[in-house]
């Protein structure tokens, strides 16, 4: 019934033909107005005319293109363009991430731009490739299918440009997020050969999971744009666009509904957990995230790679598709380290489970949890670093970053516990055990969106399913790692958010699978999207009031947050009680209008198993709207609202003459030039344990440094916690180059210049008075090539 919701609705009397030629135009309209919006964001975000239409005939060219005709000789064609054209991107994307190995393997970065050429050529010459120009047996989807789709992938638009609208392109008056400028850095390096090094500290061995921003390297090679333009501003909505499709096709194969796409790529990407006016956010709302480049990009390898372990769960032939198994699994590793453990936990429990069911071993499965557990051992071996070994055991460990805990109990516990708990659960007593459990019970329930879907596992007609064991997994995994695992910047949330587009389309797979009449699903999701966009503040004369938090000494204590919580539990209880009723309510008015034929004797068990059937899935139709309305709506109050610019002083900001100094740096030395700087810290001036993530030398200046930053560094990251100090705030490891580095700026010597010249290769010195002293005799001992605010970049003559 629910596919009516997306049934071509035209008018009958009309001719056949006219109705067939219309079909074509009307299906291709929102596309278009995807696209030109795209075009708009990215111009109103200051990219030129000129970079817009390389980067536009880049990602058609180089990925799409040549991406399609890969997969549908490996998968065969979905019988649709849109889609094929989604899994070709993601296809597209895995074949630049292998040619960008081997041109930076070889040095041959010149040539990464001609990759796609050969591919094309193969495709034209080889008479048995040649039909893949075209698409296959055609499935063609319903008008509906289109528009829903084209309005997820304008809400993840207004969303990407929601990111970037307060983030101006270089060079302005104002700061980056450090994060930003560190993958900025990366980029740089990622343009390079290989062996790469950690910019930050030259001749350090770069071990991190890179290949997002080999990805976006490759963009700048092979387009001639800058990659602050195209890590700032271009290849965000494309690849998260390619994830949407991606997320759509998964639930239409699990589920067998069309329209299961749409719903699942709303709610996967832009539904944040569900609030109702708490002042208590449940971390990790989104799977996406613009600071962190990584996390958005690996969902696209890592969905692909869902669709074909499904496949495999299933017992279904992969044929020449199987060599992708292992090479997503390596660029999942390479991409995100937390993204591919919950998977194979999945895959694992799936083939535990039908082991144990049918007493044999699933030999598909089996060889594609090798192949998993063989890329995840290589890619932490050749991307891992120190900061993976941060990653310990502590129970709860989430406890320390939200709210309720941390500002009662958990004040006390110290900068890096060691321990099975977090102290403060201990220290607080049964109050305090309450409080944890308190926390612990919201988080799951904002978060019930994403596993509600769980509920086929007690279905005895799908529990015979491997594919629902697998999803379900997943999800667990992802759940139970976020809650097991401790580490100092939260980043084991990361686990959590990689499997939200996972566990979303298992909800809209256990939707579809409630067969409930159409009224019973859409009316709970108009109701629950209104109160999500209460919540958001953006219904006219209509908001959720918000729940005052504890604002002082006195109230912020924890009874003060239990009644906080408690308050927010009830209306969460009383808005699915609501919606549970609802949807029993519009099934009976369904029943009445559409009775449905007597074919035997009444069950009043059965009856009563199909209304609990309908109460879920409306409780579940309002949850999934109210989480999409959230995001949505906050997107749309954030577009149509004008940023406020900051005044006054900003802790962390820079000059528009320090970040001009940086790019012309960038565009005056030569690749492989090293450079020497005296900025090291956030703020500028460098002092004892000072915030050392910079990065604005490497990532605006394009160029590897003898010593700028050394937060992120795997030494200095392993040492979190030391005289209670976080990573950030460590002191260098190396205080003997360290005070060679900084000495030339103070006390310049000839003997110390020619040493950085000839032991570390640098040619060029960047100094900046604001991060501290210069000495002027430093004039007279190097060439002065640039002088501009409190910058003066200097050049050392070649021996």
């Amino acid at each position: 019934m629910a596919d009516l919701l997306l049934a071509e609705r035209v008018d009958t009397t009309a001719p056949a033909s006219r109705r067939n030629a219309l079909l074509p135009v009307l299906s291709t309209l929102p596309w278009l107005l995807v696209i030109a919006a795209l075009l708009v964001v990215w111009s109103r975000g200051g990219v030129p005319v000129p970079d817009l239409a390389r980067f536009s005939a880049y990602w058609v060219l180089a990925l799409v293109l040549p991406g399609t005709l890969v997969h549908r000789a490996l998968r065969g064609s979905r019988g649709n363009l849109p889609e094929d054209l989604g899994y070709g991107a993601a296809t597209g994307l895995v074949l630049e991430i292998m040619a960008w190995a081997l041109a930076a393997a070889t040095g041959q970065q010149s040539l990464l731009r001609w990759w796609p050429l050969p591919v094309l050529v193969a495709f034209v010459a080889v008479p048995g490739l040649r039909r893949h120009w075209r698409v296959g047996e055609r499935r063609p989807l319903p008008l509906a299918w289109h528009w829903g789709m084209g309005a997820a992938l304008l809400v993840v638009l207004a969303w990407g440009y929601t990111q970037w609208r307060t983030v101006p392109l270089p060079p302005v008056s104002g700061g980056y997020y450090q994060d930003v400028l560190y993958h900025l850095g990366l980029v740089q390096e990622l343009t390079r050969a290989m062996p790469f090094e950690l910019p930050h500290v030259a001749g350090e061995a770069l071990r991190y999971h890179y290949l997002s921003d080999a990805h976006i390297a490759s963009g700048s090679m092979i387009t001639g744009i800058s990659p602050a333009v195209v890590l700032l501003r271009l290849w965000l909505v494309p690849v998260v666009g390619t994830a949407v499709l991606l997320a759509a096709g998964l639930a239409r194969d699990l589920s067998g509904a069309v329209w299961a796409g749409p719903v699942a790529a709303l709610a996967a990407f832009t539904g944040a957990a569900i609030t109702l006016g708490s002042p208590v956010g449940a971390s990790g709302e989104m799977p996406l995230s613009y600071a962190s480049p990584s996390q958005t990009y690996v969902l696209v390898p890592l969905l692909l790679i869902a669709g074909l372990v499904v496949d495999v769960v299933r017992e279904r032939p992969l044929g020449p598709a199987w060599p992708l198994v292992p090479a997503l699994g390596l660029i999942c590793a390479g991409a995100k380290s937390s993204a591919l453990p919950p998977l194979i936990a999945g895959l694992g429990l799936t083939v535990v489970v039908f082991w144990w069911r049918k007493r044999q071993v699933p030999r598909p499965a089996l060889t594609a949890l090798a192949c998993l557990v063989a890329a995840m051992a290589l890619g932490f071996r050749l991307f891992a670093g120190g900061g993976a070994g941060t990653l310990r055991v502590q129970a709860l460990a989430l406890l320390h970053f939200i709210a309720p805990y941390a500002e009662t109990v958990g004040t006390g516990d110290g900068i890096w516990p060691s321990a099975p708990l977090p102290p403060g659960i201990n220290d607080g007593g049964i109050l305090g055990w309450l409080l944890a459990f308190a926390v612990v019970a919201w988080w799951v329930l904002a978060q019930a969106p994403r596993w509600v879907g769980m509920r086929l596992l007690v279905d005895g007609g799908h529990r015979a399913d491997p594919a629902v064991w697998l999803i379900a997994g997943t999800v667990l995994a992802g759940a139970a790692a976020t809650w097991v695992f401790q580490h100092p910047s939260i980043s084991q949330i990361y686990f959590w958010m990689g499997v939200i587009p996972v566990g979303v389309v298992l909800t809209t797979w256990s939707l579809a699978e409630a067969r409930a009449p159409w009224p019973v699903l859409v009316v709970p999701a108009v109701a629950g999207a209104l109160a999500g966009f209460a919540t958001a503040g953006t219904v006219a004369g209509f908001a959720v009031p918000r729940i005052s938090r504890p604002g002082t000494p006195t109230t912020s204590t924890i009874e003060g947050w239990l009644r906080v919580l408690g308050l927010s539990a009830a209306r969460y209880v009383l808005f699915v009680a609501m919606a549970a009723a609802l949807a029993v309510g519009v099934a009976a008015l369904w029943r009445r209008r559409h009775p449905a034929p007597v074919s035997g004797p009444a069950d009043g068990s059965a009856r009563r198993r199909r209304a609990a059937t309908i109460a879920l899935a409306g409780i579940t139709a309002a949850m999934l709207g109210a989480s999409a309305a959230v995001i949505v709506g906050g997107t749309v109050r954030s577009v149509l609202t004008e940023p406020v610019r900051a005044t006054g002083p900003q802790p962390y900001s820079l000059t528009t003459d320090e970040m001009r100094a940086a790019l012309w740096l960038d565009d005056n030395a030569a690749d492989d030039d090293v450079v020497a700087t005296n900025v090291h810290c956030r703020p500028v001036r460098t002092t004892p344990h000072c915030d050392a993530r910079a990065f604005w030398v490497t990532g605006l200046g394009g160029h590897r440094t003898v010593v700028e930053s050394w937060g992120y560094t795997d030494a200095v990251v392993a040492a979190h916690g030391v005289e209670s100090l976080g990573y950030a705030r460590q002191s260098f490891p190396d205080q003997a180059l360290l005070a060679l580095n900084d000495g030339v700026f103070s006390a310049p010597t000839r003997v110390d210049l020619d040493r950085l010249r000839t032991e570390y290769g640098v040619r060029w010195l960047f100094a900046d008075a604001r991060a501290g002293a210069v000495s002027t005799e430093l004039a007279g001992l190097a060439q002065v090539r640039l002088v501009v605010g409190s910058v003066t970049v200097y050049e050392l003559s070649r021996p």
